[in-house]
């Protein structure tokens, strides 16, 4: 699984505050500490009025960059902000995100053609978000014929299908299983990510809920998740899961966690 660290964002009030007063400790802390969990990217998500958001986002840069390698998921809604953040990083990581909305392809996708940067793209258009499988699809196909138009691999993408509050759904993850597993079988190099604790929001005890999403999503072809890599419970599972499909031979994966704590029992 590709772990996208979601713990450095502006909207959590504890870096909200960091950000404000420039607290460079705290944000070093928490990249520390995802990095040691095992996250494959760490994003980075400022939550800041644009006119102030390259320059935070850049001091949050470097935090991160001056404790872990571990690559860096710049995140923003604006793509003129990522076109002048993600240069700024020592190595290629993962730009969040873009989406058949406005110009943003057009801005990113050459921008990072000639690049080793992955990036995230959502399954909405100027329409906002398709309720049907039939209509992401759709959006789907649009942003693959112009990712093959700018060359970039269909490995370096990592599709978001848009996870939306289960409390609100009619027919549970029925669609969105549809999505990924459509996706998946087009594609068997592509990404397909989820925020995966999207699906709980409003509901109690939150953290059962992202667990059964996140097993059955998994069984369709979800292979990436933004999530708490500390969360060991979750990661936990994960692991099980990916022995459970035939994805870690003789569950060496699954043992080799253990043995190094990062799940079972804190030692």
């Amino acid at each position: 699984m590709i772990i996208i660290g979601e713990k450095i964002n502006g909207s959590i009030p504890s870096i909200a505050e960091a950000i404000a007063k420039r607290d460079a400790d705290l944000i070093k802390e928490r990249a520390r500490v995802q990095a040691e969990a095992g996250a494959t990217f760490i994003d980075c998500c400022a939550s800041v009025e644009e006119d102030v958001e390259v320059e935070t986002l850049k001091w949050m840069i470097d935090c991160i960059q001056e404790v872990t390698d571990v690559p860096i998921c710049v995140d923003s809604p604006s793509p003129d902000v990522l076109l002048q953040v993600f240069p700024y990083c020592k190595r290629p990581g993962l730009i969040n995100s873009v989406s058949m909305e406005g110009d943003k392809v057009a801005k990113i996708f050459p921008a990072i053609a000639d690049t080793k940067w992955e990036v995230v793209a959502l399954l909405s258009d100027d329409t906002g978000i398709p309720k049907t499988a039939a209509d992401r699809l759709r959006v789907f196909d649009n942003l693959m014929a112009k990712a093959k138009e700018y060359k970039i691999a269909p490995s370096r993408i990592h599709i978001d299908p848009l996870i939306e509050m289960l409390c609100t759904s009619e027919d549970g993850i029925a669609m969105i299983e549809e999505v990924i597993s459509t996706v998946r079988e087009r594609y068997p190099s592509i990404h397909i990510t989820a925020a995966v604790s999207n699906i709980s929001f409003n509901l109690p005890v939150r953290k059962l809920v992202n667990t059964g999403f996140t097993v059955l999503a998994m069984k369709a072809g979800l292979d990436s998740a933004i999530f708490d890599p500390t969360n060991r419970d979750l990661l936990g599972v994960i692991y099980a899961t990916e022995a459970l499909l035939g994805l870690d031979d003789y569950c060496m994966e699954y043992i080799s966690a253990y043995r190094e704590g990062i799940i079972g029992p804190k030692k």
